[in-house]
């Protein structure tokens, strides 16, 4: 995602509209889009503030609580796929994807790796 323009230019931007230039002449003379000015003057009316909102932030897994202490009674039952667990928690009503399924068994150190030296085939 890219940077937001510095507050700087948006006051100025906002110190010119308040002059009364137009949205258009404000954003030629300082290489912004109208748009950009029409939502800051938008934003200075609504909040008072010409300053960005909040960009990215933290979102809280899926997989926690009571869906991550079924997912390890269900782990410890029987042998597992990835997949197959996806489609388990589907038709519980837990929308997640492979990926989301994925981390939390390697986090809980459930991932499977194969023996190097486990039953191989003897050349013929």
């Amino acid at each position: 995602m890219t940077k937001p323009y510095s507050d700087d230019l948006r006051e100025r931007a906002m110190a010119r509209v308040a002059g009364g230039e137009t949205t258009r002449a404000v954003a030629m003379a300082l290489l912004i889009s109208p748009s950009c000015v029409s939502k800051w003057s938008q934003r200075l009316r609504e909040t008072g503030r010409v300053t960005p909102a909040q960009m990215g932030g933290y979102k809280p897994k899926i997989l926690s609580g009571e869906h991550a202490d079924w997912l390890r009674m269900r782990l410890s039952a029987e042998p597992f796929t990835l997949r197959g667990l996806v489609l388990e928690l589907a038709r519980l009503g837990v929308n997640v994807d492979y990926r989301s399924v994925w981390e939390f068994v390697h986090r809980e150190g459930l991932s499977f790796k194969k023996k190097r030296y486990a039953k191989r085939t003897n050349p013929s």
